[in-house]
C-alpha cells in the first residue's frame, strides 16, 4: 500500500463489472488492466510494484503495458498543487483510474474540477472534504438533554432502592489475575492480603498493555524448587519486570489545504505539462516506447483487410518493376526522365 492520501484512487461513476471491460486491450493489457482493477483504493501504482505483484511478467512489460492501458483511457496521473493554511505548499501526484474507459476530454475535465477542492489532511488526504449532514448539529443538542434525563432516571431508581439491600463490589480484573496465579503454579499461593498489597502494581501492569496472560507468566516462571515467601516474590517480579509505558501519539491538527493548481503528468516518468507535451496521460518519450512494440489496440479483423494482390485478376502473381513502369509512364507522357532512373 501507499502512503496515506496516495496510491489508487477510483474516479467513481464507473459501469458494472462485465466480461467485457478490457475486451478492446491486446490479452497481455488487458491481464494487466483486470490485476490492477482488482488492486484496493490506495494500492501503489508504480509499474515496478505492479511487476513486484503480477506473478506473469516482469518491469518491462509493466511499463508497456500500463502505458498502453493510459492511452486506452484508464489510467491518469495528476499532480495536484496543495496550498496549506499555513502558508506551506507541496506538489502531489495523484493516480486515477477508470474501470470505465474515458476520452481524453473527460479526463481533461476531471483534472479541471479537482482545481480548488478542499483536501484537509485531518479529513483524509487527498479527497473532497465531507461535508457535516444537515440535522447534525440538532442531534448534538439534544444528546445533552437526553443524558441528563437518564442521570435523572438512575437516580429515581437508586431512590427507591430498599435499605437494607447491599451492593457487592466486583474485584478489579488486576485483582482477579492475582487471585488466579495460583491456579497456574501452587507455589505462587497469594493471600488476600498479597493480592490487595499487589492491585497497583498489576493495574500498572495492564494499564502499559500487558494482558493477564503476561502477569501470570512473569510471576510462574523459572520459579525456584520451594518459595517461603510468594508474596515478595511476586512484588519483586512485578517491579523489575514492568513493561514500559505505551508511547503517547500525539494527535496532529489537521489543517485546511486546497488544490491551487493542477497539471497532467506522465504516467511511466516524473515529466509534467511544464516541462513536456503530454498526449493521452504519456510523454513523448514513453509514448514511442509503448508503440515499439506494435499497435496499442487489437488488430484490425482479416475480414476489414484487403483481398490479394491483383484481385484474381490475369497476372495477377506476375511480379512488377513499379520504377521501371514509372519511366515508361513518364517517356509515354513526353516527360523527362526521373532522378533516380538510369536511362
Amino acid at each position: 500500500m501507499a502512503k496515506t492520501g496516495y496510491g489508487k484512487r477510483s474516479v467513481g461513476g464507473e459501469d458494472p463489472h462485465a466480461d467485457p471491460d478490457f475486451a478492446h486491450l491486446l490479452p497481455r493489457d488487458a491481464e494487466f488492466a483486470v490485476f490492477i482493477d482488482h488492486l484496493d483504493d490506495g494500492h501503489a501504482m508504480g509499474y515496478k510494484v505492479i511487476a513486484a505483484e503480477h506473478p506473469h511478467h516482469g518491469q518491462q512489460a509493466s511499463r508497456v503495458s500500463m502505458g498502453r492501458i493510459t492511452l486506452a483511457g484508464h489510467l491518469r496521473w495528476i499532480k495536484e498543487h496543495i496550498t496549506v493554511e499555513d502558508n506551506s505548499m507541496r506538489w502531489v501526484t495523484r493516480t486515477y483510474w477508470s474501470r470505465t474507459r474515458r476520452s481524453p476530454e473527460w479526463w481533461a475535465n476531471f483534472a479541471r474540477e479537482r482545481h480548488a477542492k478542499d483536501v484537509t489532511e485531518h479529513y483524509q488526504s487527498g479527497l473532497a472534504r465531507v461535508e457535516q449532514a444537515e440535522g447534525a448539529e440538532e442531534t448534538e443538542a439534544t444528546a445533552v438533554p437526553a443524558q441528563q434525563a437518564d442521570q435523572v432516571g438512575q437516580a429515581d431508581q437508586v431512590d427507591q432502592v430498599e435499605p437494607d439491600e447491599q451492593t457487592t463490589e466486583q474485584p478489579s480484573a488486576a485483582y482477579q489475575t492475582l487471585t488466579e496465579v495460583s491456579a497456574t503454579d501452587a507455589r505462587m499461593a497469594l493471600s488476600d492480603r498479597d493480592c490487595r498489597s499487589l492491585e497497583a502494581l498489576a493495574t500498572d501492569w495492564l494499564s502499559r498493555g500487558a494482558t493477564p496472560h503476561d502477569i501470570t507468566k512473569a510471576l510462574t516462571d523459572g520459579l525456584p524448587p520451594a518459595v517461603t515467601n510468594p508474596g515478595g516474590l511476586a512484588r519483586n517480579r512485578l517491579e523489575s519486570k514492568m513493561p514500559p509505558k505505551k508511547a503517547k501519539v500525539r494527535q496532529k491538527a489537521g489543517r485546511r489545504a486546497v488544490v491551487s493548481r493542477v497539471i497532467m503528468a506522465c504516467g511511466l516518468c516524473d515529466a509534467d505539462e511544464r516541462t513536456e507535451k503530454i498526449v493521452n496521460g504519456l510523454c513523448r518519450e514513453c509514448l514511442a516506447l509503448c508503440e515499439l512494440e506494435g499497435p496499442v489496440y487489437e488488430p484490425v479483423p482479416e475480414t476489414f483487410l484487403p483481398g490479394p494482390r491483383g484481385g484474381g485478376l490475369p497476372g495477377a502473381d506476375e511480379v512488377v518493376d513499379v520504377t521501371a513502369r514509372v519511366e515508361s509512364l513518364r517517356r509515354a507522357a513526353g516527360l523527362a526522365p526521373g532522378r533516380g532512373s538510369t536511362r
